[in-house]
Order: C-alpha cells, then sequence, then structure tokens
C-alpha cells in the first residue's frame, strides 16, 4: 500500500472497529479497517490447541448474554452458544475453603459490593479500596476478585466509575470461541493487515492517515485503538488532541491473562468446576476446570499478579499454576497438567493490555475520550463506553454509535 482513498478509515480492527466497518459497509458507504496485526479481532482471539480444540486467549464471555448482541452475531454464524452457569456462579471445589469459609466470604463481598452501591449513590468518587472493611479477613481475596473484574487493584480504580458497571449476571460462551465470531463478523469488509497508523493529520479538508506503508485519504476516521495505545502517542493526531490524550491516560487497561493447561485423568473433576489459588493473597488465581467438558485447566490471573508473571516469562505462569494447584490437589497433581497456550496482553504492543478502569476521579472520562471532533474523527471501543466497559459487546455498541455518527455527518 502506498495510497489509498476511502470515505471512512477505520482505526483498529477489534469489535469496535468491526462493528463499525460492517455497519458502515452494508450501508454502502466506502470503508477501510486499518489494522496493525495480521487478523482482525484485537483483544478477542480465538486459536486452536494441538487437538484442534479453539481456545479464547482474549475475552471468553458473552457477558450480559440477554443483551449482548454478539449472541444473536454468534448463531446467524451457526455458532453454539453454551448457557451453562459460569464457574465464579457455583461453590469452589472442597477443599480450597475451610468449613463455613466460603459463606464467610461470599458474605463479606456482598457487603462490600452494598458499600460501594451506597457510597457513589452521591456521586462522589473514591478508591474502590476505601470501601473495604479495615481489618476484614476476606479483604485480600475481595480484591483478588476485583482485579478479575478490571485488571487492577481497587486501590487503583475509581469507584463511580465501577459502580457505572451494567451487568444482567447473565453470562454465556460460543463454543467455537468468542474470538472467531467476532472477527468472522468482519468477512467481506474491505481491510488492510500488518498497517499500523502513525499519525492522524486533521489540518487539511481531508484526513491524511499516515502508516509506515504509505498514507489513507478519507474523509471521515473511527478511532477503536485501546486507551494504552492511545495515551502513549502525544503526537498521533495533528494537530494534537490533548484532551484525548488524557482522557485516555485515565482510563488505562488492567491486565488479565489466561494460561491453558491440559489435564490427564480429568474424570475427577465434573466440567465447569473452579477453585482459588490462596484464599489468603490478593496475588492469587482462579482456576476453571474442564471448560465446556474439555480435559484442561483454564487459569485466569489478573492485575499485579499477571503483570510479575508476566515480567517472568511464559514458564513463570505455569510454575505459579502448578504451585496453587498442588497445594490443593496434592503434589502428584503437577505430573497431570501441562501448558498448551497463554497470550501475554500486558506485553503486547497493539494492546499493551486487556481492558479499561477508570483511576479515581477520572469516571467522566469515557464520554470525553468517546466525543467526535470536527464532525470527522470519531470514537469507539470499549473504553469509550460509559456502562459497558471492559467487554466486547461495549465494544460493538460503540462502534456502531460512532459509525451512525459518521453516516450523520457524510449525509450533512
Amino acid at each position: 500500500m502506498t495510497t489509498r482513498d476511502t470515505e471512512v478509515a477505520i482505526i483498529g480492527g477489534g469489535a469496535a472497529g468491526i462493528a463499525a466497518g460492517r455497519r458502515l459497509h452494508d450501508e454502502g458507504i466506502a470503508c477501510l479497517i486499518v489494522e496493525a496485526r495480521s487478523r482482525l479481532g484485537g483483544r478477542a482471539w480465538t486459536v486452536a490447541d494441538t487437538a484442534g480444540l479453539p481456545l479464547d486467549l482474549g475475552c471468553g464471555w458473552l457477558h450480559s448474554a440477554d443483551r449482548n448482541p454478539w449472541v444473536a452475531i454468534a448463531e446467524a454464524q451457526g455458532l453454539t452458544i453454551d448457557r451453562t452457569a459460569p464457574p465464579w456462579s457455583r461453590p469452589s471445589l472442597p477443599g480450597v475453603f475451610a468449613p463455613g469459609d466460603q459463606s464467610a466470604f461470599n458474605e463479606a463481598m456482598n457487603a462490600f459490593f452494598e458499600r460501594l452501591s451506597d457510597a457513589v449513590a452521591s456521586g462522589k468518587d473514591m478508591p474502590a479500596a476505601a470501601l473495604l472493611e479495615p481489618g476484614n479477613r476476606w479483604n485480600n481475596l475481595i480484591v483478588a476478585v476485583g482485579t478479575y473484574i478490571s485488571g487492577t487493584e481497587l486501590a487503583a480504580m475509581s469507584a463511580l466509575d465501577f459502580e457505572h458497571y451494567h451487568d444482567t449476571e447473565v453470562n454465556w460462551r460460543v463454543k467455537e470461541g468468542y474470538g472467531a465470531a467476532i472477527a468472522a463478523h468482519g468477512a467481506g469488509v474491505p481491510v488492510v493487515f500488518d498497517c499500523a497508523v502513525t499519525r492522524i493529520d486533521h489540518h487539511g479538508k481531508r484526513l491524511r492517515i499516515e502508516t509506515a506503508n504509505g498514507y489513507i485519504a478519507a474523509d471521515r476516521a473511527i478511532v477503536t485503538l485501546p486507551s494504552n495505545v492511545l495515551a502513549e502517542r502525544e503526537d498521533f493526531f495533528s494537530p494534537a488532541l490533548p484532551e484525548k490524550t488524557r482522557a485516555a491516560s485515565r482510563l488505562p487497561l488492567g491486565l488479565a491473562d489466561k494460561l491453558f493447561l491440559s489435564l490427564e485423568q480429568p474424570e475427577e473433576f465434573s466440567a465447569g468446576g473452579r477453585l482459588f489459588g490462596n484464599v489468603e493473597r490478593a496475588g492469587t488465581g482462579t482456576y476453571h476446570m474442564r471448560p465446556f467438558g474439555r480435559p484442561m485447566i483454564e487459569c485466569f490471573y489478573a492485575g499485579q499478579c499477571a503483570r510479575d508473571l508476566e515480567a517472568g516469562g511464559e514458564n513463570a505462569f505455569f510454575d505459579f499454576a502448578v504451585g496453587e494447584l498442588t497445594a490443593h490437589l496434592g503434589s502428584d497433581f503437577a505430573r497431570r497438567i501441562k501448558p498448551l497456550l497463554i497470550h501475554p496482553w500486558g506485553s503486547d504492543p497493539h494492546a499493551r493490555g486487556s481492558y479499561s478502569y477508570a483511576v479515581p476521579g477520572a469516571a467522566g472520562e469515557r464520554a470525553v475520550l468517546a466525543a467526535p471532533v470536527d464532525g470527522r474523527l470519531f470514537f469507539a471501543g470499549e473504553a469509550c463506553s460509559a456502562h459497558d466497559f471492559s467487554t466486547a459487546h461495549g465494544g460493538y455498541f460503540t462502534g456502531i454509535a460512532a459509525a451512525e455518527q459518521a453516516i450523520a455527518s457524510l449525509k450533512r
């Protein structure tokens, strides 16, 4: 590619970019997805293991599935929706909690969320950790659960933003892969791969989208890059858009990584069971046994725990998993598991993390990041969503909204 010309350039081919591209393409508007990777999907990514089973290394759950548009999209593609209750809705496997402790933890966590709701009802913001009960023995595990939800510790996140998230608590999965469904939704939409955008020049009458492979002239652009990527580049827009850079920096991506392990003699465990690694500490993993009934374990690490493990390399994840699992299941269990796949999202140069949270005092920055500029630049992505952030359906809704804004602008 030396030069290209289009009506609407879509920067980034994740859930938001695909949704925007699909909407524009179906409207008959010339559009082009410009994607730095060699694939569509962004932080949604389904890969096959050695046995050919599809594994979601990125987003894997259809959260708020009863209003999640990806459900109907996946079904229209002929994919299978698994409506089995999620592992976190079930009791932990025996032996993880002492008798009575699981109920005590659930009560402490529910009380924390009630205090959170009560505290932010007035609109006042604070670090979410301020709502922990001082001295409660379950605070570390509550913090761990917070990292699974937001990718960072409660002390770093806005209580107000956290409470703004809308969850219907209906959670399903796509058996063939959520990432596969999202990527397939972009079929037929024009796209250029391996083409990272270096600058968007909006000085002139038309936009100039600069890349390492040439430039694209466009009438409009929809920017769907992750907040961490936007925050790192003050010169990404010319003229600069400091309000966008600042908003992105105050909506950083938390980190959540998944390690998949093969499991010998899987019949010992019921499908969908789960356990925490260490219920006494915040830096612990959670383990989903036999997802979809498969002979494997889906291990989930987030926040500082995931950052520390990424710093140690892929072997550090496996060693940590072995240590936590054998503590509950015995030393011989180490012989029954082997690493399959993992993707370190924090060191992924096109993501720099997993999903967004707002720092304390920054709950309003999502609207700032999403606001159009000059009727020519539009913004989408889960970080732009007021109530569905950190999800692929949040990306979808904002992508559709940005596409509608671009359509209306072109018609004017």
